[in-house]
């Protein structure tokens, strides 16, 4: 067996007694005082997580935003410097290869964002279509905190002499955070506000020390990956290798918001075109007293259709939630069944977005 990666924060982590787990090869925090302590915190108050094991990579030079352009199904020509876009990098036949961040520094310099057990094959997916581009995978050097919740505002900006007010949603800049040079975004991946902080890995230790000391008036808590995923998952947020794969198109997935065919070509674009789907993503909900998992089988009149591809019970709403695949044609508040273990539960289909829109 490979030996497991580390972050630059795993021994706080082994101090503050996080449970450790195998996650893509890194082993990480599930949780440190509990899934549903820590979940609360950051939807009342404000959490920090540790996020190091994530991929970055840069593009820069003359043919940077072309790369970018062939590479992703979004418009990224049309962000302003200083701009985040989410969007999905496809194959050809229109399959996501994963979903990232693009920071939009200038046309001649981005920096992308890949989700961790993708880093090795999104960068060599990127060199066999770079167009020129200057790529450069800087993942081991960087460290990345986020900082999630109604307080994380009042938490990072004791520490930052930049306004973060004036940092708007999906935007990003350079800042001195804690006397250290940090790029910081207003994203996250929770539906709270907060930033997520990318800095040097060597300096990660210094800026978590200080985000918690600065948090402690909001009684800021650790969260570990648990309560990222029950948060996420509330929030209509999808997870690559779960809810979308490389056999899943941004069709099939509500993500037909992030095609931009008008932009010129990109690699996917005439699968997408060509596309009728027969399936679609959607939530539910499960009316019976029960938890439902990734892997369960979904029933569509008495028949089995497809997988339960995310679940959980939503601490917030109270209630056994998840996301599955349907017939393209059914409409929410449709009647489905979830087998879990050897019973079929009684669900209703509904909107992806479990809570409502905060930014």
């Amino acid at each position: 067996m490979a030996e497991l990666k580390r972050t630059p924060l795993f021994e706080i982590h082994k101090s503050l007694g996080a449970k450790l787990v195998d996650f893509g090869g890194w082993e990480m925090p599930v949780q440190y005082s509990g899934i549903l302590e820590e979940h609360v915190a950051v939807r009342a108050s404000v959490g920090i997580f540790d996020v190091s094991h994530m991929g970055e990579v840069t593009a820069k030079g003359p043919q940077a935003m072309a790369f970018v352009q062939n590479l992703v199904t979004n418009d990224i020509s049309k962000a302003a410097d200083g701009q985040c876009v989410y969007s999905p990098m496809c194959n050809p036949r229109a399959g996501i290869v994963d979903d990232l961040l693009v920071y939009k520094k200038s046309n001649d310099d981005l920096f992308i964002v890949v989700n961790a057990s993708n880093t090795e094959k999104d960068f060599a997916w990127m060199q066999q279509n770079g167009l020129g581009a200057e790529l450069k995978n800087i993942s081991d050097k960087t460290g990345e905190i986020a900082l999630q919740g109604p307080k994380a505002q009042g938490t990072l900006q004791k520490i930052t002499d930049f306004d973060l007010a004036a940092l708007k949603y999906f935007r990003f800049s350079q800042m001195n955070v804690a006397g250290i040079n940090a790029l910081v975004s207003r994203t996250g991946y929770t539906g709270e506000d907060g930033f997520e902080i990318y800095c040097a890995s060597e300096d990660t230790e210094k800026i978590w020390g200080a985000l918690m000391e600065a948090g402690a008036e909001f009684a800021i808590k650790p969260c570990g990956l648990g309560a990222r995923d029950t948060l996420r998952l509330e929030a209509g947020l999808m997870l690559y290798g779960n809810d979308i794969t490389d056999d899943v198109t941004p069709y099939e997935a509500p993500l037909k918001w992030t095609v931009k065919p008008d932009k010129g070509d990109f690699i996917g674009k005439s699968a997408l075109l060509a596309q009728k789907p027969k399936r679609k993503l959607v939530g539910f909900e499960l009316l019976e007293r029960a938890v439902p998992r990734h892997g369960n089988e979904l029933y569509v009149n008495g028949e089995k259709f497809d997988l339960v591809t995310s679940g959980t019970f939503s601490p917030t709403l109270k209630k056994p939630i998840g996301f599955c695949f349907v017939p393209v044609d059914m409409p929410d508040g449709s009647q489905v069944e979830i087998k879990i273990r050897d019973r079929l539960y009684a669900a209703k289909t509904c909107s992806h977005r479990f809570l409502a829109k905060k930014q």
